[in-house]
């Protein structure tokens, strides 16, 4: 698939047919390609770095999965595309998962704003976290979103240091009831690095 592309484009969609056909092996595809832009992060945060690739599987298997036809189409291009990265960027769904529901509304209920707390380290250089802004992900009542969309947006220098050979690259959340950081691996960065145009 095509790096460089920073937009779905409806001619991008397979028909629900083919994609019938091929689903099998483009999912078995897909989670191979997403392995190493999946960085968890303490005990309960998981990052999924977004790029051109996940978002198209995302919104085929979404046609597939409610069959909406071309009314629906729109709104999933709405919703996905601002997640692909644009070339300065990462585009990363962060995830808050735990399984027992009364654990997760406690651990949420204490986390609200927790979105304005995540940053990449570059050699020590910080970025932070930009939440998308469709959708406030923490109410009124301070309690966060299981599901968070944030953008990382980098300088070209920034750009280069990341790219650059023996890079040390650290995400993290630094939130008073939440505070983890972790390094990310060579083949995290290197996946990552082709999100730069």
């Amino acid at each position: 698939m095509p790096r460089e592309k920073r937009e779905i484009l409806k001619e991008d969609i397979m028909p629900l047919d083919v994609y019938i056909k091929n689903r099998k092996e483009l999912r078995k595809n897909i989670v191979n390609f997403k392995k190493d832009r999946r960085i968890a992060l303490g005990p309960y945060a998981t990052f999924y770095f977004e790029s051109y690739e996940t978002m198209l599987a995302q919104v085929q298997e979404m046609l597939y999965i409610e069959k909406g036809g071309d009314e629906q189409l729109k709104d999933e291009l709405t919703a996905y595309n601002p997640l692909i990265p644009n070339g300065k960027e990462l585009t990363a769904t962060l995830m808050f998962e735990i399984d027992n529901p009364v654990s997760r509304a406690a651990f949420l209920s204490k986390v609200g704003g927790i979105e304005e707390k995540v940053f990449i380290k570059i050699n020590g250089q910080s970025i932070k976290a930009i939440p998308e802004e469709d959708v406030d992900r923490t109410s009124a009542e301070g309690k966060a979103s299981s599901v968070q969309f944030i953008h990382f947006e980098f300088s070209d220098d920034q750009i280069q240091k990341f790219k650059s050979d023996g890079v040390g690259v650290e995400i993290g959340i630094d939130h008073k009831e939440y505070s983890h950081t972790t390094k990310l691996s060579l083949a995290n960065i290197s996946s990552l690095s082709a999100d730069f145009s």
